[in-house]
């Protein structure tokens, strides 16, 4: 049998599948360093015993243990979640408390003292950033959406749910928000719940045997990916406050192996999470038992003062809807550029490092000049004034404008945006503002720190929102329906669907953040316009990330004119088969060269009267490389049936006990080479 590894990747001759080589950072790029997921059981005499031994008890054990975890996943989200929030507001207020005394001491001619301050507070964190996700893991890289997407469409991510990478991403993601880069903590949430959830499923408890003993089961591929599953949805939930969007997004980005029963312990994991978060920040907050801290990105009850809304102007959603799938487009199409860009020349570790102390000292100028030069544009100050603004060149007694913007967290941003009354804000501070941190957020997006796209793309969203809502109010001055908050939120909806292209639960998201299911046919009307403009021009940004980085992920549907295409056309040749019997040096040799994850066993090969090779040989069954690494690594070469119970667990904790270890082998050596029974 011909084993050169280039034979075995030989494509067919049809026309209709001819083979495009195409370079890495192109949408057509497919990288060769991605495999698949195990998600089907592969079935054998040991799972089939083991059924048969344990029983039915042992079938309702197992059920209760994995809504047991699902319980946990919500619970260990959720605490993660409030350490986050509560570590980037404490060290937020230091850094603003700093600031703001710094402007408040300056007098005249003093402020470029106040600009140098704030450039060491925002590359300061930056710095640590950087660090922790360019030399200690490079898997904590951006918000971890994409490869928790590609993960649950059944690619295996190098290192997507490690310990290590959820503990990079925490430190990283509370630098980069307290450094006010425009990058926010709800990306990686999700990507810390997918962790949290991968984690539990190979969780080891020492000394615990009855524990390990029923959660051993779920050391397998398609247990795990159900446990990630719960554990993004939980990170949403503890994101937004949303449950019900946290389930409806995994189902809808993510998860392609569903049921009504894994729903079920989805929507578990996604109510721990939001209930212990909210009874978690309450707490700290002074008033518990209260629940009034449902999320991270809560965005506070919309009076109805806000959310009412007259039939004639649901065009108006609509056509905001058609800008925000403009600005997305436009969003994903600059940064696709800036992603190849540093694909091809920001390669080494020290100009990414380089690179994000680059764009930290962006963010510090864009906000220091922003408010240095529109200083005519005061505020006096009320009892809503932000905590931490400054007068600049403002009179005494007022704030400057812009400051409102710079020195609070994005999230505090956000909800002012939503909730100020009329008159609170200018045309042109809201669209310095706009057009400086759309620019910072494109190029944050993919930058080397743990940072999400969500609180960006919302707060652009608000602010060109607020900016229309100000034009109509101006247009119908007398009109109470114009109230330019109401359109704020339909702006950071619009932008945030036209770079993620998410519909159904962004709208779910957004209502459950607001408190105010009456904004639902708007939301609805506006994300569904969002996704079909910004769909004609580009792919949303998670896509064009995962393309980029060659993951092969199928699409939901084929495309057109495909039906009739079979199999055999994209089947390898020749077949690589393994007989019933074989000796373990061919066995690695083949496993040494050939890079396939599994192996049909066949009888012997049929050939015809003229000695023509007519088949390999019948199937009779599967065999994929990770157990026949499994069997080599214990030299269990002769087939032994278990004599007993305690054997036949033994044997399959021999796999599973593997799994959890993450044993990759990818060349043995001959040290296997002794015969044993096993």
């Amino acid at each position: 049998m011909n084993l050169n590894p280039s034979s075995s990747a030989s494509t067919s001759s049809s026309s209709r599948l001819r083979t495009v080589r195409a370079k890495s950072g192109s949408l057509s790029f497919i990288s060769s360093k991605y495999e698949s997921l195990d998600y089907d059981t592969c079935e054998n005499k040991l799972l089939v015993d083991e059924e048969r031994t344990r029983g039915y008890p042992y079938v309702i054990q197992t059920d209760v243990a994995r809504w047991f975890l699902f319980f946990l996943i919500g619970l260990f989200t959720a605490a993660i979640g409030v350490f986050v929030d509560i570590a980037i507001a404490h060290i937020a207020d230091i850094k603003y408390s700093i600031l703001k005394h710094s402007m408040d001491q300056c007098i005249k001619d003093c402020f470029y003292k106040t600009y140098l301050i704030w450039l060491g507070l925002v590359m300061g964190p930056v710095l640590v950033a950087s660090v922790l996700v360019v030399y200690i893991e490079p898997a904590a890289t951006g918000s971890g959406v994409p490869a928790v997407i590609s993960y649950l469409n059944g690619v295996k991510m190098p290192h997507v749910v490690e310990f290590r990478v959820m503990v990079t991403r925490v430190m990283s993601t509370i630098a980069t928000c307290v450094a006010g880069l425009a990058g926010g903590k709800e990306g990686p949430m999700i990507h810390t719940g997918a962790i949290v959830g991968g984690s539990l499923a190979t969780l080891r408890l020492p000394g615990i045997n009855c524990a390990d003993s029923v959660f051993h089961f779920f050391r397998e591929d398609h247990e795990k990916r159900d446990f990630v599953a719960g554990g993004s949805a939980a990170g949403v939930a503890a994101a937004f406050g949303a449950p019900v969007g946290g389930v409806l997004l995994s189902l809808e980005e993510g998860t392609s192996f569903w049921s009504l029963s894994l729903i079920w312990k989805i929507f578990l994991s996604s109510m721990v999470a939001t209930f212990t978060l909210n009874l978690s920040l309450s707490a700290f907050e002074g008033h518990p038992g209260q629940l009034t801290h449902p999320g991270l990105l809560f965005f506070g009850k919309l009076n109805d003062t806000i959310t009412n809304y007259e039939v004639f102007e649901l065009p108006i959603f609509i056509g905001m809807g058609a800008i925000g799938g403009v600005l997305g487009a436009v969003f994903v199409a600059i940064n696709m550029r800036i992603a190849t860009f540093r694909m091809k020349y920001v390669k080494k570790q020290w100009i990414k490092l380089c690179e994000a102390l680059l764009v930290a000292f962006m963010t510090a100028t864009a906000g220091a000049t922003s408010i240095y030069f529109l200083d005519d544009y005061c505020h006096s100050h009320t009892e809503d004034t932000i905590k931490f603004a400054v007068k600049v060149f403002c009179p005494d007694n007022h704030y400057n404008e812009l400051s409102s913007f710079w020195f609070q967290r994005a999230e505090d941003t956000l909800r002012s945006l939503f909730h100020d009354p009329k008159g609170s804000y200018n045309v042109v501070p809201l669209i310095v503002f706009f057009v400086l941190y759309f620019m910072m957020s494109v190029v944050t997006t993919g930058l080397s720190v743990s940072a999400g796209v969500f609180v960006p793309a919302l707060l652009s969203g608000a602010a060109w929102g607020r900016l229309i809502g100000i034009g109509i109010q101006n247009c119908f001055p007398d009109s109470a329906w114009a109230e330019p908050a109401k359109y704020a939120v339909i702006g950071a909806a619009a932008h945030l669907g036209g770079i993620s292209r998410i519909s159904i639960s962004l709208t779910v998201m957004m209502i459950e953040a607001t408190g105010n299911i009456t904004f639902g046919l708007p939301l609805m009307l506006t994300l569904i316009t969002t996704k079909w403009v910004g769909d004609l021009f580009t792919e949303g940004v998670y896509e064009m990330q995962i393309y980029l980085l060659g993951v092969p992920l199928l699409p939901s549907a084929p495309p057109p004119l495909s039906a009739d295409i079979k199999a055999t056309e994209v089947m390898s040749a020749p077949a690589v088969v393994f007989p019933a019997k074989v000796r373990v040096g061919r066995l690695i040799d083949i496993l040494e060269n050939v890079p396939h994850n599994g192996f049909p066993i066949v009888d012997s090969a049929h050939t015809s009267s003229q000695g023509v090779l007519k088949s390999v040989g019948r199937l009779k069954g599967l065999i994929l490389r990770s157990q026949l690494i499994v069997l080599l690594r214990n030299k269990c070469f002769n087939e032994t049936p278990p004599t007993s119970s305690d054997e036949l667990r033994r044997k399959l904790r021999m796999f599973r006990d593997a799994y959890a270890n993450n044993q990759h082998v990818e060349v043995l050596d001959s040290t296997v080479l002794g015969l044993s029974a096993c």
